[in-house]
């Protein structure tokens, strides 16, 4: 045994075996049909939706599209998998972290094609759905309504709550639970012995097994992940190679140790710590904003990466409420350029404890995107006369500028004057809640106002 893997590397095995020999084990263990999912028995009944668009029947009209809720490791993206495996499919898969209007506008159109000229169904997986904004989930209607494609979302957030209404009553919503220990330890034997897994070549202690159970929560990612890291390790220290190694429990407490923190910087673990870390600093409890600050941090995630997000949510969460949060966080992505880790650490643990204790409002974050729809909805209008520039030659014979009143020669410093476009008067943007500084604010906003308004 010269390799973990070492029967992968047979000569007479073809190359895409031995190339999936080299993927995680959780990919190579990926149920190819119905029947290898474990757990979900509530949506694999005979007759489901599951059950009709992962069959052969093609008389059968099934859903075309369908979302499935759950959170990480109940088998999402198997499911997608296991539908597109079925019949002429062809498999397509898109993250809503990193794709936009265009890439789904191109899957639709080579689908469109590939039904049309060559027969073949394609199943478009599209995780993380609840990341696609309106606009996105709108370019996603047409190949649904006209069955282009056979649509599977995942989304660890409510559908009810994060896809758009349209493609919603489209759509057929399945719910996913989280594994029983039965179901995680019934995966946990079969990689052990599985051609797709470890090949035999590993026993496992009852103590180590119920270990990797545990730890697992439900999550058959997870439990996989853990199997393969107190593999390597066993192996690493294994004085027989030719006979079946055990991994006993001291391998699988070391090898967790050191893979608990760690999460895929581009999957679902680092999206989820990332969203717990800023729901908390938003929900006000510091001690989970710590918590999730510290996983981050011992994890590896980039300390630039934590520092932006506070950045941005000490305007787009905490706002005028406390406008100290801005040069807060600020100061902490500074500090990160200038100190680096490990030291940093203190500083943004500052920043996130100012931000998560710091009076809360979002009327900032409101007040811009209102604006922003207005113009682009076109309402813009025409800079009123006075307010134009005229500094430049003949800018007085077009009246530009004229009438202006300069709001340092008033009483108080403010000029009752049209600022807005005249499509756009009364219209009112910014509203200060009754939080923090804004409480104050709100007052002196509404005084100005009627300054404004010559009352």
């Amino acid at each position: 045994m010269t390799t973990l893997f070492d029967a992968a590397d047979s000569s007479d095995e073809p190359d895409e075996e031995i190339k999936r020999a080299r993927d995680p084990l959780a990919v190579r263990m990926r149920p190819r049909t119905l029947d290898e999912v474990v757990g979900q028995k509530h949506l694999l009944r005979p007759g489901s939706p599951l059950r009709v668009l992962a069959g052969t029947d093609e008389t059968i009209v099934g859903p075309s599209s369908i979302i499935l809720w759950g959170p990480p490791g109940t088998g999402k993206t198997t499911l997608a998998h296991v539908i597109a495996r079925s019949g002429n499919r062809k498999f397509v898969e898109l993250s809503a972290v990193t794709a936009g209007v265009k890439d789904v506008r191109a899957v639709m159109e080579q689908a469109l094609e590939d039904r049309d000229f060559r027969g073949i169904s394609t199943v478009l997986f599209l995780d993380e759905i609840h990341r696609f904004t309106k606009a996105q989930q709108d370019a996603l209607l047409p190949g649904v309504e006209n069955r282009w494609i056979i649509l599977v979302a995942a989304t660890t957030e409510n559908p009810s709550f994060s896809v758009i209404s349209p493609l919603l009553s489209r759509s057929v919503m399945l719910t996913l639970q989280s594994l029983q220990n039965d179901d995680i330890e019934q995966l946990v034997r079969r990689a052990l012995t599985s051609p797709r897994g470890l090949r035999g070549q590993f026993d496992i202690s009852e103590p180590a097994l119920d270990y990797i159970v545990r730890l697992a929560n439900g999550d058959a990612r997870k439990s996989l992940t853990s199997l393969e890291a107190a593999a390597a390790v066993a192996y690493g220290r294994s004085d027989e190679p030719d006979q079946p190694i055990l991994i006993d429990e001291d391998h699988a407490v070391e090898a967790l140790n050191q893979a608990s923190v760690r999460y895929d910087r581009g999957g679902d673990q680092h999206y989820d710590v990332v969203s717990a870390f800023i729901k908390s600093i938003r929900g006000s409890d510091v001690d989970a904003a710590l918590h999730y600050l510290a996983r981050m941090i011992v994890a590896g995630e980039d300390p630039r990466f934590i520092a932006r997000r506070l950045v941005v949510h000490a305007s787009e969460d905490v706002g005028m409420a406390d406008p100290s949060a801005l040069t807060a966080a600020v100061n902490a992505a500074q500090a990160v350029q200038l100190i680096g880790m490990p030291e940093a650490r203190i500083n943004l643990a500052q920043a996130t404890i100012h931000l998560a204790t710091a009076p809360k409002s979002n009327a900032v974050i409101k007040a811009i995107d209102a604006a922003m729809d207005d113009v682009k909805q076109g309402s813009s209008g025409n800079v009123p006369p006075h307010l134009r520039d005229s500094h430049y030659g003949g800018a007085q014979q077009l009246g530009h500028g004229a009438g202006y009143k300069y709001p340092h020669d008033e009483r108080f410093g403010i000029s009752n004057q049209q600022y807005l476009p005249d499509v756009l008067q009364g219209r009112e943007y910014y509203e200060p809640t009754v939080f923090g500084h804004e409480s104050g604010m709100k007052h002196r906003l509404e005084t100005i106002k009627r300054f404004l308004r010559g009352e």
